[in-house]
């Protein structure tokens, strides 16, 4: 597979992130991994894009393309970026790993304009399932690590984020749930449904 199919294969909440941001932005990734919304990005988008990403594999990786990624965690360091340094950050499928999600949020909305955040939805009705019925915790494509060796400390539902987002006075401009098979619906007013029936929460976000 050549390099430009590899971008073109993106995950769709990937793809999803990289609709809500326009072209030629300036873009922080934190925690952006090996790089592919990153490299997509740079490459599809023009965007000037930055990454923070923890793990020395990541990062290394992301050198490699040719991407501008420095090691960095984003639970203690985000804290020296200076205010509105960039146009939109993206933490994707990463908050749930975070230690401080509260502090870290606020971070992303004062060194972006915006941000894109995405997670997975604790409140999905597998999940529910999986806990009532078998009682255990649940294994997914969404959630795929076991509970002795998950990254995941602080599981949340598309509705403890709305609500978060509330207390924070974070205004919610587009909110999106994917199901398992990769469909997407919006959420808007739809709070219920979208709790119960999304695998992953997308969410663009500003401050005020």
């Amino acid at each position: 597979m050549t390099p430009e199919s590899r971008r073109k294969a993106i995950r769709v909440d990937l793809q999803l992130i990289s609709d809500m941001i326009e072209p030629g932005s300036r873009v922080l990734d934190v925690g952006c991994g090996a790089g592919t919304l990153l490299d997509y990005l740079v490459h599809f988008k023009q965007v000037d894009g930055r990454g923070i990403e923890l793990s020395t594999e990541g990062v290394n990786a992301c050198v490699s393309a040719g991407l501008s990624v420095i090691q960095g965690d984003a639970d203690t360091d985000l804290k020296d970026y200076p205010d509105h340094a960039f146009d939109f950050v993206v933490l994707s499928q990463t908050l749930q790993a975070m230690h401080r999600p509260r502090e870290v949020l606020e971070h992303l909305l004062r060194i972006g304009r915006r941000a894109v955040v995405s997670f997975p939805n604790f409140g999905h009705w597998r999940v529910r399932w999986e806990l009532g019925v078998n009682g255990r915790m649940p294994v997914s494509e969404a959630l795929p690590y076991q509970w002795y060796d998950t990254p995941n400390i602080h599981f949340c539902t598309i509705k403890d984020f709305v609500v978060l987002c509330t207390e924070l006075g974070i205004t919610i401009e587009k909110s999106l749930s994917l199901d398992h098979k990769g469909g997407m619906r919006r959420i808007g007013n739809n709070l219920f449904f979208a709790n119960l029936f999304g695998g992953q929460g997308v969410f663009l976000l500003r401050k005020g």
